[in-house]
């Protein structure tokens, strides 16, 4: 087959026929019909219902970080994956990089990818936001809330080629911390990781308020009880510098993993403690947009990504739903 030089579009694998849904091991924009979306509503309603006492819930809250260290004193490095689908998602982390596929979004023709059309130091954005690679004098600064081990980080250091990138990221868990620091990928030429409870009025950080280029923000706010989220949003917000960019990827409602919870384990609306103790909250695009506005951002993208992953071995299907979008800071 020709090579014809061009990247392969990620996104657009539709499932047009049910009847070939075992063909394949995932199916991208899946629509559910109103059948499915009231049995998925009724299925949350049965496990609302909330059993907690309040000195259980004061206990889930107050030992919020042992609970996360004894999550990753079990798993160590193990559980997560390195996360290699941030840079067609997310282009922005690794502007240099191309070897990622092209985003695909549902119902637009739009796609992500890399163009030298009048600066070569430039890559287009689905929404017409140039992302400036940087100059040789000119340190690039992206900070990771919920660094965990270091999948998000270590990708990001292995597939940027810009000598000016440095990566900073905290995490809840000192285990997390610490695990990630004996990786041998991790440098301090190009990152540093630290403990940090994101949700307290101030942080403790080593860098100075509107210095950051990018701040991500990847299955880590769900963590966080709905009544404190505000408070992380705001710091991004303070610690952005102008023109500065939010990434977002969440669990959005009616996940498989919402509709896999048994009754007694809701906390609040829309907010569990799994098996572990550890806490997670399902979203909407309304209240992402919401709590981001509100603190002043700019909306660039809100969306949702249905995903239908297929167990083909059992013959099982798997309905994802996660909620991805883009914040901006204005200059």
């Amino acid at each position: 087959m020709e090579d014809t030089g061009k990247r392969p579009q990620f996104g657009n694998r539709l499932l047009e026929n049910v009847d070939e849904v075992f063909k394949h091991n995932a199916w991208d924009n899946v629509e559910w019909d109103e059948e499915q979306e009231k049995a998925a509503e009724e299925k949350v309603q049965q496990n609302s219902v909330v059993t907690f006492s309040e000195d259980r819930l004061k206990d889930l809250e107050d030992n919020a970080d042992k609970h996360w260290d004894a999550f990753y004193n079990i798993h160590q490095n193990r559980f997560f994956k390195d996360r290699h689908w941030l840079f067609t998602e997310f282009p922005e982390l690794a502007p240099d990089n191309s070897s990622a596929p092209i985003r695909v979004f549902p119902n637009s023709d739009t796609t992500l990818e890399s163009s030298k059309n009048d600066d070569e130091n430039t890559v287009n954005s689905p929404n017409n936001t140039d992302i400036k690679l940087s100059s040789s004098d000119t340190k690039r600064l992206i900070f990771e809330i919920g660094c965990g081990v270091g999948n998000t980080i270590f990708p990001i250091l292995q597939y940027s080629q810009d000598p000016n990138l440095f990566i900073y990221g905290c995490d809840f868990s000192s285990t997390a911390i610490d695990i990630m620091k004996q990786n041998e990928l991790y440098n301090l030429d190009r990152c540093e990781v630290f403990v940090l409870d994101a949700t307290t009025n101030e942080w403790a950080v080593p860098f100075e308020e509107n210095s950051l280029d990018i701040i991500v923000l990847i299955f880590v706010l769900s963590a966080i009880d709905p009544i404190k989220m505000p408070i992380v949003i705001n710091h991004t917000y303070k610690y952005l510098k102008p023109g500065g960019l939010v990434v977002f990827r969440d669990y959005g409602r009616y996940d498989l993993a919402q509709l896999r919870f048994k009754k007694g384990r809701c906390i609040s609306e829309s907010f569990y403690a799994r098996g572990d103790n550890t806490m997670v909250y399902f979203f909407t695009q309304e209240e992402i947009s919401n709590l981001f506005k509100n603190a002043g951002f700019i909306e660039e993208q809100n969306l949702i990504d249905r995903r239908l992953q297929v167990n083909r071995g059992k013959m099982l299907t798997m309905y994802r739903v996660w909620i991805q979008a883009k914040y901006r800071k204005p200059l």
